[in-house]
């Protein structure tokens, strides 16, 4: 419907260009809400994500990375290496320029629309001219910046949320490469072991002074142990390149160095205490899911308020014929709710918003089990890898000295020494598995109070106690 109205266009059209020219102020940030990202990541993992968005920066970036592939690489240098130069997560960095584009277009008037019309016949020629306004989109710039403010606001927590979950696989991939390492160290030794009593028992058995089964069984052992050392050397290249990828780096980069040992236990496990009460208010999903609620909250509102008028335009009008002086007015295009009163888009919006508040609910009970689940997990790391380091190792170690000394007054034979020797490494490897099993568990306990869970820490952790069993019995 277009309705014709012959009045003074002056004071209209000076309106409707002030509206436009604020509509317009909307702009970008000068950082792109990087500086939000990387404190709500700070607070969380102690590092700050870096956005590269020109040349100068990655060469910036790049010299950092270099000073600190230099030396012997650390968890907190691995992370902050991961933030600064994952390619996944830069990717991921780049949502937040979508979503402040998305900003600063709802702050904006969508550009007025012109239409020329001439028609002539019988010697008239009729021309008509109009610009129209979308006026609707003009009054609902105030809420619609709103809505688009809650997107971006939760777009950085996403941002943030992405970061600290790149931080906690980081790590994650540090401890397994530097026990992976260590792990293959000691099954070089036991292999070492495993030959010299092979090949002492094949020169025993030339000479008629050992039979052959014993020759046999030492041969069996020495085949074991070399294949388990070709499947150490293996596992130790899949996670020293899963390393790799955590921090971006190339076969051109500078080559990692990784140190001899893992980190050394706590003196004391952190208490459960208030951690689940912590993960309420610092886990990211958490407030990723209140925010949104909230913008479709906001979104709800705006359909009930634009639930009758999908269209309205306005804007002036420009008509002259041949011989006929030229009139001025105004037209104004509105739809007639007729077919359809918006209920569905309304119910729509409702469904939606009711959708969004079990999501919230939801997350809120996963997350509080996830940290209880990782709590009992990390507690049971921690007391295996204590039970290791204290009783296991030491009484190996208290075995051997006396197998040595038995050894040396001729009560136990060269054989008795090696096979105690490769029970041992067993214990020491079995050891090694236990305090990775720590240090992952402790990770996936930060990233259970702060970031958004991690769903494979569990199985994760089932696997490395089933590996750790498995160690000690061989």
């Amino acid at each position: 419907m277009k309705i014709l109205l012959h009045s003074p266009f002056r004071s209209a059209a000076i309106a409707l260009a002030t509206l436009a020219l604020l509509s317009g102020c909307a702009s970008f940030s000068t950082d792109g809400g990087m500086a939000d990202v990387a404190t709500l990541t700070r607070e969380r993992t102690g590092q700050i994500p870096q956005h590269v968005r020109s040349d100068s920066e990655r060469s910036s970036l790049d010299k950092t990375v270099r000073d600190l592939l230099a030396q012997p690489l650390s968890a907190d240098s691995a992370v902050q290496i991961a933030l600064i130069n994952n390619p996944g997560l830069q990717a991921k960095l780049a949502e937040l320029g979508i979503a402040e584009a998305d900003l600063v277009q709802a702050g904006r008037m969508r550009n007025p629309g012109f239409s020329f019309g001439r028609l002539s016949g019988g010697g008239t020629v009729e021309i008509d001219r109009s610009v129209m306004f979308d006026l609707v989109g003009l009054l609902t710039i105030p809420m619609r910046s709103k809505i688009e403010s809650g997107r971006f606001e939760q777009a950085k927590l996403q941002a943030a949320s992405d970061a600290v979950n790149v931080a906690g696989e980081t790590r994650r991939a540090y401890f397994n490469a530097v026990a992976a390492q260590q792990s293959m160290l000691f099954m070089a030794q036991a292999k070492e072991a495993a030959e010299a009593g092979a090949e002492l028992a094949q020169g025993m058995l030339k000479v008629g002074n050992w039979n052959k089964l014993d020759a046999a069984r030492e041969q069996m052992a020495y085949a074991d142990t070399l294949a388990q050392h070709a499947r150490s050397r293996q596992y130790a290249l899949g996670t020293r390149e899963h390393l790799t990828r955590m921090l971006g780096l190339l076969r051109t980069d500078q080559a990692l160095v990784l140190p001899a040992t893992l980190p050394d236990l706590p003196t004391m496990p952190t208490e459960l205490g208030k951690l689940e009460a912590q993960a309420m208010q610092q886990r990211l999903d958490v407030q990723m899911a209140k925010r949104d609620a909230e913008a479709t909250a906001s979104a709800l509102g705006l359909t009930r308020a634009t639930r009758f008028i999908n269209m309205l335009d306005a804007g002036y009008i420009n008509k002259s014929e041949n011989g006929s002086p030229r009139s001025n007015g105004y037209e104004i295009s509105l739809e007639l709710p007729i077919f359809d009163w918006g209920s569905a888009k309304t119910g729509r919006a409702e469904a939606l918003y009711m959708q969004a508040l079990h999501r919230t609910a939801e997350t809120a009970v996963r997350a509080q089990s996830e940290v209880r689940e990782r709590y009992a997990a990390y507690r049971t790391a921690y007391d295996l890898s204590l039970h290791y380091r204290d009783e296991v190792v030491p009484l190996r170690k208290q075995i051997s000295e006396e197998m040595l000394l038995r050894y040396n007054g001729m009560l136990a034979s060269v054989f008795d020494l090696l096979a105690d020797a490769r029970v041992q490494i067993n214990a020491v490897n079995a050891a090694i598995t236990a305090q990775r099993d720590y240090w992952l568990a402790e990770t996936d306990l930060q990233l259970a109070i702060n970031g958004s869970g991690t769903a494979q820490a569990s199985a994760a952790f089932t696997n490395t106690v089933s590996a750790s069993s498995t160690a000690e019995e061989h």
